[in-house]
This record gives C-alpha cells, sequence and structure tokens, in this order.
C-alpha cells in the first residue's frame, strides 16, 4: 500500500501550518485505501492505479488548503481518484486503435463450462460499458460493498439518485450478461 510519508516529502509545503499538514495527513490516512480501491476497480491494474491515488494524493496535499469543508475530504479526493482513473482509461483507449470485441456465440449462450476469469473478464467489459456516473455506483455499493448511505455522502448526492443509478446499472448488466446465465 501507499505510504503517506514517502510521497509527501519531496513535494514543496503548500502552507506554513503544521496543524494543516497534520490534519491533512490524517485524513489522507483514513481515505488512502479507499482512493486505491477506487482507481483499481477502474483501471484494474495494481501500478496504474498506484500511480492514479498517488496523483490524487499529491492533488490532493497541493490543493488541500482551498478545501472550505474539511469534512468532505473523503467524497473529495475519491471523486478526484475517479476522474483521474477515467482519464486514464481514456488516454489509453485512444492510444489503442481498436478495442477486441466481446465473442458471444450467435445463440448468445455460453458452454456451462467458461471458466471464471472469462465470466469475470465479460462481467467488467459490461461495467466499463455503463455510463459514467452508473458506473461508480456500481463499484462502490455493489463492488466495494459500501452501503447506500454511504455511496450518497461519499459523492454528495441524494440516496434517491444512488438508488435509481444502482437500479438502472444493474438492470443493464443483466441485459448485457444473460448469455451468460442461460434458461434450461
Amino acid at each position: 500500500m501507499v505510504n503517506v510519508r514517502e510521497w509527501a516529502q519531496p513535494l514543496p509545503i503548500v502552507t506554513s501550518d503544521e496543524d494543516a499538514r497534520q490534519d491533512f495527513e490524517g485524513r489522507l490516512a483514513d481515505s488512502s485505501a479507499l482512493v486505491f480501491r477506487v482507481a483499481y476497480s477502474v483501471l484494474r491494474q495494481r501500478e496504474d492505479a498506484e500511480d492514479v491515488a498517488q496523483e490524487a494524493f499529491a492533488r490532493a496535499y497541493r490543493s488541500f488548503h482551498a478545501l472550505r469543508d474539511r469534512e468532505r475530504f473523503r467524497a473529495w479526493i475519491v471523486r478526484a481518484a475517479w476522474r483521474l482513473a477515467i482519464d486514464r482509461v481514456r488516454a489509453n483507449r485512444r492510444r489503442v486503435a481498436h478495442e477486441q470485441p466481446m465473442d458471444v456465440p450467435p445463440d448468445g449462450h455460453v458452454a456451462p463450462d467458461v471458466d471464471a476469469r472469462a465470466r469475470h473478464d465479460h462481467l467488467w467489459a459490461a461495467i466499463d460499458e455503463l455510463p459514467e456516473a452508473q458506473r461508480l455506483v456500481t463499484v462502490l455499493a455493489a463492488i466495494e460493498g459500501h452501503d447506500i448511505k454511504e455511496v450518497s455522502r461519499l459523492l454528495d448526492v441524494p440516496e434517491g439518485t444512488i438508488k435509481w443509478r444502482l437500479f438502472a446499472a444493474r438492470k443493464t448488466l443483466q441485459e448485457k450478461l444473460q448469455w451468460m446465465n442461460p434458461r434450461d
């Protein structure tokens, strides 16, 4: 995992207020694992997720003095990491000429011996195709296991909106992945 002191040393001190620096480090220590998990859930590569988390930490450090409500730090840095991860995905996609299409048999059914890795890959490909708002809610609630209230607080979005986005995402995923569970 990322060491807060390791990356904080080379950065110039933005403020001379030692209390603000300690406040930042405490809040970062509380949020760093979630920031990494959010980045990893988007990128699914440890090195890329660490890079994105480090970038989010550095940007948060430089901008911490301007944060008006420090109690919202966790939500603020999670959103920053999410946006940075999405930007990284978009940049990677621009570099790739064409994406590999998912191999779905013409009849829409897959043999029961489809291995778990292929199912995992198809699931994440379907999640990647969700609109950003639905993808973020899916990752935080369904994959990371946060409850609706926590996701609402992290994203600063009403609970009803979170519920609707999660419902819409689940419905879309069910439609896209129904071929993985053919009914006999």
